[in-house]
C-alpha cells in the first residue's frame, strides 16, 4: 500500500465511509485526500439514510424555501425572473414555481432561486456567510424534475447541498473572511451547495463528483457591490439566481459526459490558491456525515430583515409577561450592535425598517408577511405615532459578540414601569429552533395568498411525507399558482 492510498484511505475513515465495491470512486491519481474523501462521500449521498432529526429539519428546510420562493413570486424580483423566463429563458419541462411557465433546468433554477431570495424570508447559514436554502432547493428540484427522482433522494440530495457549499466558505476562513473581501460569500457557498445537490440528484459517480467542483470552482463569482442594489434584483441573483443555474449546469454538463481537473482543491493553481490562499483544506471533510450543517442553518421566523429578528422576538416575550396594547406604550428602546443598526435604521422598505416593524408588532401584536411588505402603512398615522416611540441605540458593546447578533429591548409603559429582553439567540437559529407547528405557520402565511387554503395545505402536508413521493414531477400542480 503506497503513501498516497494511505492518505486516500484516512481521509474516508476520518468521516466514517464505507466504499461499496460496485461503486467507482475517486481516482486515486493526482487527487489529495480532501477531494477523495469528499468526492466519494457525495457519490454515496443519493443512497444514504439521513438520521430522524437530521431528515425533519431538512423537511422544514424544504418546506419553508418553498414557501419564499411562492411568496417571492408575487415580488418585484420575482416577475423579473418570470419576464427572464417567458421572453428570453429557454423552453424545457422544469417547473416555475407560482406559474404555469416551464423552462429549461438551468433557466427554471435561475428562477426560482431569485424568487426564494426575492425577499428577506429564506434561510441563512451564520458560519458561511451564505443563504443555501435559496440556491440549493432550486437546483435540487430542477435537476430531480430532470431525471424524474424520487422524494427520499430530492431531501437527501438537499441535505448535501447545505453540507458542501457552506464548508468550502468555512475552509476559506467562514464569516471572518467575508468581513475582509469583496467576494461574495453569499455566491460561493451558494455555487457549491447547489452544485452538490444537483449533482446528487443527477447520481453522479464520485469522479463525475470531483469534476462537477471543478466546474463550481470555474463559475464561482460574485462581489458585494450587491449592497448597492436598491431594488433587491441583482442581490436575488447574486444569492440565489447565479449560483443555482451554475449549480445546475455544472451538474449536467458532466452528466452530460464533460470530464475536468481531478481535484480543484489541490495541486497548481487550485480553488483555494486562487481566493484564500490561507484556508484550511481539512475543513471540507471536519466531521463530514456527523455534522450536518442543514441543521446549523436559520430559519426565519419573521420575514424581515435579520437585525429585526431579535428585536420582535424581544417584544413577543415581554407581552407574554404583560398584554398591553399599543397606546399603553409611551417608549421602546432597541439596543444592537453598530453594523447591525446600520442595516434596519429607517430603512425605505418596511421590512428592513426596524422602527416600521416594532410599530406593526405594538399595533396588530404579531407580523404578517403582508404587513411587512405593505409600503403604504409606513405613511398611515397610527403607524408613524408608533415609529416615534422607538429609539434604536447602537451600542458598541454588541459589537464584540457578533457575529451573534444579540438584541436589547426596553419597553417603558404609561404608567412609569418597564419591561426589558434580552434576546442571544433568535427564534429559528439552531440553539433556538422553531417547532413543526411554527414552520408550518409561516408557510401558510407565505403560501395561502398564492395557492389558496386546500392547495397550501397539501403542500405542507406532502413536504412532511416527501419519503412518499415516488417522482418529484409530481410535485408540480402544488407548486403552481391556484
Amino acid at each position: 500500500m503506497n503513501r498516497r492510498r494511505v492518505l486516500r484511505m484516512t481521509a474516508i475513515a476520518a468521516v466514517g465511509l464505507s466504499l461499496p465495491s460496485k461503486r467507482v470512486t475517486a481516482q486515486e491519481s493526482g487527487v489529495g485526500p480532501e477531494m477523495a474523501a469528499l468526492s466519494d462521500y457525495m457519490a454515496g449521498a443519493h443512497a444514504r439514510t439521513l438520521p430522524a432529526d437530521v431528515a425533519e429539519q431538512a423537511k422544514h428546510h424544504v418546506l419553508d424555501t418553498i414557501a419564499s420562493l411562492l411568496s417571492g413570486s408575487d415580488l418585484p424580483p420575482g416577475r423579473a425572473a418570470q419576464r427572464y423566463v417567458r421572453e428570453d429563458g429557454g423552453k424545457g419541462t422544469a417547473t416555475v414555481a407560482g406559474t404555469k411557465l416551464l423552462a429549461a433546468p438551468a433557466d427554471a433554477a435561475l428562477a426560482n432561486a431569485v424568487m426564494a431570495q426575492a425577499d428577506e424570508t429564506d434561510d441563512s447559514h451564520n458560519a458561511s456567510r451564505s443563504h443555501p436554502g435559496c440556491s440549493v432547493i432550486p437546483a435540487a428540484l430542477a435537476v430531480g424534475e430532470t431525471f424524474g427522482i424520487g422524494g427520499s433522494h430530492l431531501l437527501r440530495a438537499v441535505t448535501l447541498g447545505y453540507d458542501i457549499g457552506t464548508r468550502v466558505v468555512m475552509a476559506m476562513g467562514g464569516a471572518d473572511f467575508s468581513y475582509h473581501t469583496s467576494l461574495a460569500t453569499h455566491s460561493i457557498a451558494g455555487t457549491f451547495c447547489a452544485t452538490a445537490a444537483a449533482a446528487s440528484a443527477a447520481t453522479l459517480d464520485a469522479r463525475q463528483m470531483s469534476w462537477a467542483l471543478g466546474y463550481a470552482a470555474q463559475q464561482s463569482s460574485g462581489i458585494v457591490a450587491w449592497q448597492r442594489d436598491t431594488g433587491h434584483i441583482q442581490k436575488s441573483f447574486v444569492f440565489g439566481g447565479l449560483p443555482a443555474r451554475n449549480g445546475v449546469t455544472a451538474a449536467l454538463a458532466v452528466r452530460s459526459g464533460w470530464n475536468g481537473v481531478e481535484d480543484i482543491f489541490s495541486g497548481a493553481d487550485n480553488f483555494f490558491l486562487a481566493y484564500a490562499p490561507q484556508a484550511k483544506p481539512g475543513l471540507l471533510i471536519e466531521e463530514l456525515g456527523e455534522r450536518y450543517e442543514i441543521a446549523q442553518t436559520d430559519i426565519k421566523k419573521w420575514t424581515v430583515g435579520s437585525p429585526i429578528q431579535g428585536p420582535l422576538d424581544a417584544i413577543e416575550a415581554i407581552r407574554s409577561k404583560r398584554t398591553f396594547e399599543a397606546d399603553q406604550v409611551r417608549r421602546v428602546t432597541v439596543r444592537l450592535a453598530p453594523s447591525a443598526a446600520a442595516v434596519v435604521d429607517n430603512r425605505d422598505s418596511p421590512d428592513l425598517c426596524l422602527q416600521q416593524m416594532v410599530a406593526v408588532m405594538l399595533l396588530d401584536k404579531t407580523v404578517s408577511f403582508r404587513a411587512a411588505h405593505d409600503k403604504s402603512r409606513m405613511t398611515d398615522p397610527a403607524a408613524l405615532r408608533e415609529r416615534a416611540k422607538v429609539a434604536l441605540v447602537r451600542d458598541d458593546e454588541l459589537s464584540k459578540l457578533l457575529p451573534v447578533r444579540v438584541a436589547l429591548v426596553e419597553i417603558e409603559f404609561a404608567d412609569g414601569s418597564r419591561l426589558s429582553e434580552r434576546v442571544a439567540a433568535v427564534r429559528g437559529t439552531p440553539r433556538n429552533p422553531m417547532s413543526r407547528a411554527e414552520v408550518v405557520a409561516k408557510a401558510r402565511d407565505l403560501t395561502v395568498p398564492i395557492l389558496g387554503r386546500e392547495k397550501a395545505e397539501h403542500l405542507i402536508k406532502t413536504a412532511y411525507a416527501i419519503e412518499t413521493v415516488k417522482d418529484v414531477r409530481n410535485l408540480r400542480p402544488l407548486l403552481q399558482r391556484a
